[in-house]
């Protein structure tokens, strides 16, 4: 806005130097044409016009310069002086260079103000009497000059009152105009925030969805397998080590929804969080493993699990970090038809690195990014809604960790997940 107020006074200075550039070629054009204006004053008169001429120049080129030659008030008042000075020369009373005076009032009205600008007019009027008396050609009546000075006067003085009224009116109107901008703004604003407002309200709506959504999805795993297993025990069907792994499974089942209510508490008291609070403790990954390959329920001919090393044992949340690791090995077996699902868990270092390795299609390029948006659901499988692999990314992303879906040599997609985690 500073910019703009600076760049419109450059251009209403540099046209007010062009109209006094021309007012004082006027004038000499106008000697030119009627001699009889120089009243016997020729050589004088010339020697004046090209004085103002240069005046006027050396105005005009320091403005276009960027820069001013003299104070505004100055300017004004020397125009005064040269416009007097002409009139006095070219008639006094009867000087048709009387008609420049109004532009130096109007002038002086804008820069000064109204009041400055009536005072101004006054003054150049008694000046202009006074060389209405002097100036004046001896036939014309003293009462005559005294006439014509008055009348002009009177004039200059009504054009400085005019341009004030003018300047008020448009003061007035800059103020109606700042008043409405300044009430659009604060509508402008008010929209925003109330914009603003409702985007929050609708992403904490999404938000409580979200954690719905997870906990439906992470409930189907368990309560299909405990169903199956609750049927085989119920029939009596299971029997030695089947049956000890049953039990196990039906504990570690138990132990998955317990966390898994605990987390849809903590969606009610967190906004909707669908990932629920870290409980950190304790793991080893040996028997991470296991749970893992048994709650995705891949047969032991085609399950391969490794760690490394052998004993390793982690503190991390196990519900969050089994939700992410099974999801990623249901996928794979789903896939994978009959082939071998491979799961190895390395920690090193300070880090727990996770690879699930099938020999599925794979995805198609340009595909991995995309698979793990929420609502996103390649392949056959719809009855999740696409938001398994989504809540794998939300709880990798929640770890700190990061997830690399990536195609496997021979065939197939390898999902590579690292995780910071200290050693126990």
């Amino acid at each position: 806005m500073d910019g703009a107020v600076r760049a419109l006074s450059s251009v209403e200075e540099r046209i007010t130097v062009l109209i006094r550039l021309l007012v004082v070629c006027s004038v000499g054009l106008a000697i030119v044409l009627g001699p009889q204006l120089a009243r016997g004053h020729a050589v004088t008169l010339g020697v004046f016009v090209l004085a103002a001429l240069g005046y006027a120049t050396a105005l005009a080129v320091a403005e276009w310069r960027g820069r001013r030659l003299l104070p505004a008030w100055l300017t004004t008042s020397v125009d005064a002086v040269l416009t007097l000075i002409a009139c006095a020369l070219t008639g006094g009373a009867t000087s048709i260079m009387v008609a420049i005076l109004p532009l130096v009032v109007i002038a002086a009205s804008l820069r000064g103000g109204a009041v400055i600008g009536r005072f101004a007019a006054l003054g150049v009027g008694v000046a202009f009497t006074v060389c209405a008396v002097l100036g004046s050609d001896a036939g014309v009546p003293l009462i005559d000059r005294l006439l014509a000075g008055a009348w002009w006067t009177g004039y200059l003085v009504a054009a400085a009152v005019l341009v004030g009224v003018l300047l008020r009116m448009l003061e007035r109107q800059f103020a109606v105009a700042a008043v409405s901008r300044a009430r659009a703004l604060a509508e402008h604003e008010a929209f925003l925030e109330e914009r603003d407002l409702r985007a929050r309200l609708l992403a904490a709506q999404e938000a409580r969805m979200d954690g719905v959504r997870v906990v439906l999805h992470e409930f189907r795993t368990p309560v299909a397998s405990l169903t199956a297993l609750s049927a085989d025990l119920a029939a009596d069907r299971l029997t030695g080590d089947a049956r000890q792994t049953a039990t196990r499974l039906l504990a570690e089942h138990a132990v998955h929804l317990r966390d898994m209510l605990d987390g849809l508490a903590d969606v009610a008291v967190r906004e909707g969080s669908p990932l629920g609070r870290v409980r950190e403790r304790p793991v080893r990954l040996v028997e991470l493993a296991d749970a893992v390959l048994d709650a995705a329920g891949v047969e032991p001919a085609r399950r391969s699990a490794r760690v490394s090393p052998p004993d390793a044992v982690v503190r991390c949340d196990p519900q969050r970090l089994r939700r992410v690791l099974t999801n990623l090995v249901e996928n794979a077996a789903r896939h994978s038809g009959e082939a071998v699902v491979e799961l190895e868990l390395r920690h090193a270092d300070g880090r727990l690195v996770a690879e699930v390795r099938d020999r599925g299609p794979g995805l198609p390029p340009g595909q991995e990014g995309m698979v793990t948006a929420k609502g996103v659901a390649l392949g056959d499988r719809r009855g999740t809604a696409g938001i398994g692999l989504w809540i794998v990314e939300a709880l990798v992303a929640a770890m700190d960790g990061e997830l690399h879906l990536l195609p496997r040599d021979g065939g197939g997609l390898v999902a590579h997940l690292e995780l910071p985690l200290p050693v126990t």
